[in-house]
Parts: C-alpha cells; structure tokens; sequence
C-alpha cells in the first residue's frame, strides 16, 4: 500500500508516515532553528498530534504532506507534499506545497526535489490548476525553494489569522504556479 499514497524521486522517498517517524519528527519540531518560522517550537504531544492528522489525511485522500526519507540510508528527513489549509485565508480554499526538514539535512536540494515531485503530483495526478506556498515574509529559505520550483511571489501579502496580532511573523508572502507553468518549466 505504500507504494500506492507515495512516490520516488532520484535520491529521496515520499511516503506514509511510520511508527519510527514520530520521535524523529518530534525532535525536528523541537529545534528552534527548524521552527524559526512558526510561533513556537512543539512539544512532543503537539508533534504526535500533527503526524497522526497527517497520517490520516494521506490515508483518506491518498496525498498529503508524505514523510520524507532519504533513499541511499532510508533516515527519515521531514515532511514535504500537498495540503488543503483549513484556516480562512485571502486565497482559500486552495491546495499548498509544503516542507519541513531537519536542519542537518538543509542545503542539499532536498526540499526542492521533494516540492518537485509534489507539484508533479498536484499537477499530473490530481490535475490541480494552481498550487500555492506562503510562508513568513523573513523566511528567506523557503522562499529560494519556491522560487527554485519556478513558483511567482503574487505581491498579495497578508496577516496569517493563526498568528496573533503583533506578532513578528503573522505577515505572510503568497506565491503561486499554474499547471501550464510547471509543465512548461518541466519540459523534457
């Protein structure tokens, strides 16, 4: 069944979550570095927590943010794939691209290789017409992934409603790829 809800790229797995993935994932939501981004780091009932709607979400639907691990060791890295977000934003409902890596894994490609295959997913699988990222406007790292994957800044900032008011990463940059973009960017 796992082959069925996952895909491969060149050197990484994406796939349903494991047993094993929730103390790693766990660790990984627990680095402040990894978590710069968010509004805090999380506790290991948090991190339980999401994996287990993650799981769900993959199972249900057949995609969802997939664990990733590396093919060549078989160590899971984080999460990367698709999302539908729940909470009310300007650009809602729509589908998101988006990733967490362990620090030690940064700086390899991973995030972009595994967004890649995720948007060939959106695109080719589930025949989505845009897919959207957003992230916190300092998060310069994400930004250069989505920027790699050929995805457009839509000048369209906003406030995310689960950050409180005030609070230095509540405004968020939306970027966005279409379907006729990706495949002409991906073009053999």
């Amino acid at each position: 069944m796992e082959e069925e809800i996952g895909h491969e790229t060149e050197r990484l797995k994406l796939r349903q979550w494991l047993p094993d993935d929730y103390v790693h994932f766990s660790e990984l939501s627990a680095d402040p570095e990894v978590m710069e981004y968010f509004p805090g780091i999380l506790s290991e009932s948090e991190s339980s927590s999401f994996v287990k709607k993650t799981e769900s979400l993959i199972s249900k639907n057949g995609w969802g943010f997939w664990a990733v691990e590396l093919k060549s060791t078989q160590q899971f890295i984080g999460f990367v794939g698709l999302h539908n977000p729940e909470a009310k934003l300007p650009f809602t409902p729509c589908t998101e691209v988006g990733w967490r890596l362990s620090k030690k894994y940064w700086g390899n490609g991973y995030a972009t290789e595994a967004a890649n295959a995720s948007l060939q997913y959106a695109f080719q699988t589930l025949t989505i017409e845009n897919v959207f990222s957003f992230t916190s406007i300092n998060n310069n790292r994400s930004t250069a992934v989505m920027e790699r994957l050929g995805m457009v800044n839509q000048m369209q900032n906003f406030q995310h409603p689960a950050i409180p008011k005030g609070h230095t990463l509540r405004e968020h940059v939306l970027y966005k790829i279409s379907k006729e973009s990706w495949l002409k960017n991906n073009a053999l």
